[in-house]
């Protein structure tokens, strides 16, 4: 199966999807807009069964195969959601809303997915049902976990569920996976680092705690080099550090940092907390000042199940000719909550030689949209073949 015919002939019109998705971007569950489009969408290819309102803003359709006798019911998900970045690519497309902006290409995701929805309510060449899922919220605000709270899997059936992620710098169009764990937990602190403030002609009249979140900044690297197995991947950043004074002759009274902590393995990440905790309070208190700790857990760890992975290498196979094994990826991804709820597994299509994702020049490549439009056209009727 190789690329079909029929995502060749709807090309330039997903292509009018996405860049007109690309023009309004909405963020985290604040996707009015592109949700109400997805339903229409979805209500007018004939779909069997549209539901908006999943996990807030989220839309799932329904599509019958021409027999439903074996029962089985596959998930195929894509995400809606933008991000806050200012886009400087300078397309006659580009982003109507001043710091919003599709950087991550899930305008690309909803459009390649609607595609396939389109053909598969034209032919519907399997035996069994397939969901169609949109999802909101993918960067930060767990939209993927919402969906799974609001009951989405029972409520539909779903048995397994699949995901699609673009990715520049692999030639357009072909396609890389990975068994097991594929990309990182995600989780955050903020600590405030409270000393003593002063004049900072008289140091020794306050506790300075500029010196004390140094300390920490430089000791927190020590968890992945001291406390972590080498063999793990274990990624500790502080990513903020602000004061309380910005005067040049003033010693502040506190230092707040935040970062981030990107695990590929439970105990890992349980170990990483552990760590953090414990070096920001004890640093802090040896300066003689203290730590007022927050520690926020957010996406596991997204695991993808081997014989859902092995058949969906298989279907990219048939698409492109090759899939190649994809690397650790220390980014975060909340499809880890529905893998976690039902087996399955996640992609990655090239998106060629462009800008990297989360990046203000980055845009989906519309090129590779009949690669994936018939990948997941082929999860549909490879797994649920008619007899």
């Amino acid at each position: 199966m190789p690329i079909k015919n029929r995502f060749a002939e709807l090309l330039p019109e997903i292509t009018a999807w996405r860049q007109d998705i690309h023009a309004h971007p909405e963020l985290m569950f604040d996707t009015h807009r592109t949700s109400a489009l997805v339903a229409d969408k979805l209500k007018a290819f004939g779909c069997d069964e549209v539901v908006t309102g999943i996990g807030r803003t989220g839309v799932v359709g329904v599509i019958h195969g021409r027999s439903v006798a074996s029962g089985k019911v596959v998930g195929l998900r894509a995400d809606m959601d933008a991000l806050p970045i200012h886009e400087e690519t300078g397309l006659a497309y580009a982003s109507q809303t001043d710091g919003k902006m599709h950087a991550c290409g899930h305008d690309g995701h909803t459009s390649m997915l609607l595609g396939a929805a389109k053909y598969l309510a034209e032919t519907r060449n399997f035996d069994g049902t397939v969901v169609v899922i949109f999802q909101p919220a993918e960067e930060g605000g767990g939209g993927g976990l919402e969906m799974c709270k609001d009951g989405m899997m029972d409520r539909f059936g779903i048995q397994e569920v699949y995901g699609m992620h673009n990715w520049p710098g692999v030639p357009a169009g072909t396609f890389a996976i990975r068994d097991g764990s594929f990309f990182a937990s995600t989780d955050q602190f903020e600590v405030k680092l409270v000393g003593l403030g002063a004049h900072a002609a008289k140091p020794h009249d306050g506790i300075d705690p500029t010196v004390m979140a140094s300390h920490v900044v430089t000791a927190l690297q020590s968890i992945a080099s001291r406390n972590a197995d080498p063999v793990e991947q274990l990624v500790v950043s502080v990513t903020s550090f602000q004061t309380s004074s910005t005067a040049f002759n003033v010693i502040p009274q506190s230092v707040t940092l935040r970062g981030t902590v990107r695990t590929m393995k439970a105990e890992i990440r349980d170990l990483a907390e552990e760590r953090v905790t414990a070096i920001c309070k004890l640093q802090a208190e040896s300066f003689g000042g203290t730590a007022e700790m927050k520690y926020m857990r957010s996406y596991p760890v997204m695991v993808n199940h081997t014989a859902q992975t092995d058949f969906a290498a298989e279907v990219a196979k048939s698409v492109s000719g090759q899939c190649d094994e994809a690397p650790l990826i220390m980014g975060g991804e909340d499809f880890a909550y529905m893998l976690e709820e039902r087996p399955g597994a996640y992609i990655l299509v090239g998106n060629g030689d462009t800008a990297m994702v989360h990046h203000p020049e980055y845009n989906f490549n519309d090129v590779i949209i009949p690669a994936g439009c018939s990948w997941w056209a082929g999860i549909a009727e490879q797994r649920m073949p008619l007899g």
